[in-house]
């Protein structure tokens, strides 16, 4: 049995399969999926789990170097921006949402939450532990 939070089988052979650079979009029940990007879906029911919850099991066991969000996210839906932030996860950037989307494309996977607010995406680029 595992001894870290995270037990989704495919969330744990995603991040270990990362390599410095690569990319995994944690997204809102609404976020597109692009042809040919892996989906690993979580969504149960309408903000089961929340996009917070799924983010913060999953930095604890991936190495971050660098994370993205919708540049929207801030105006439409400031609480989760300020969740985000309170996180203190390196190297921020932004882009507008039509921009993420097309970013997602060259995505490892996409992990679907069942968080039903708005703009509630992220990307989180994978950096090194050493």
């Amino acid at each position: 049995m595992k001894k870290t939070h995270l037990l989704n089988i495919a969330l744990s052979q995603l991040i270990a399969s990362l390599g410095h650079g690569d990319a995994i979009v944690i997204g809102d029940a609404g976020l597109p999926v692009p042809p040919g990007v892996p989906l690993i879906d979580l969504a149960l029911t309408r903000g089961i789990p929340g996009l917070m919850e799924t983010l913060e099991t999953i930095l604890t066991e991936m190495q971050v170097e660098q994370h993205v969000l919708a540049s929207e996210l801030a105006l439409q839906n400031p609480l989760m921006a300020h969740a985000i932030a309170e996180l203190k996860l390196p190297g921020s950037m932004t882009m507008t949402h039509a921009e993420f989307k097309r970013c997602s494309c060259s995505a490892r996977a996409i992990v679907r939450t069942g968080e039903c607010t708005p703009y509630a995406n992220i990307i989180l680029i994978a950096g090194v532990v050493f």
